[in-house]
């Protein structure tokens, strides 16, 4: 794995979606209500449109305001329609205060 520094853990906030752009990646950091923070590319399945750009974060769910695809904060998993999911990135949190990502292990 290959994680590279994102950010500063004080920058992400428990519900709230935090764009980053890394190396020509677009990337949304998600830190769902209650849960940990997790890190999605930054397009949506349908049609690559920018979530980055388009799309609104409640705490638990993301919608693409481009044509309502909605996912799961938790987990990047489709809710509308279901049977799709958001690619996602290994995240870390270090001891240190800092945020990780490894680009090249997009699951």
């Amino acid at each position: 794995m290959a994680f590279q520094t994102l950010c500063k853990q004080r920058y992400l906030g428990e519900g709230e979606a935090v764009p980053f752009l890394l190396d020509g990646h677009e990337v949304l950091v998600i830190w769902p209500d209650g849960g940990q923070p997790r890190a999605f590319t930054g397009l949506c399945p349908h049609e690559q449109q920018s979530l980055v750009n388009n799309s609104q974060f409640n705490g638990r769910t993301l919608t693409c305001t481009v044509h309502g695809w909605v996912f799961d904060g938790r987990n990047g998993e489709g809710l509308r329609p279901e049977g799709c999911a958001l690619d996602e990135y290994p995240l870390r949190l270090t001891d240190d205060g800092q945020v990780e990502i490894d680009l090249q292990a997009q699951r």
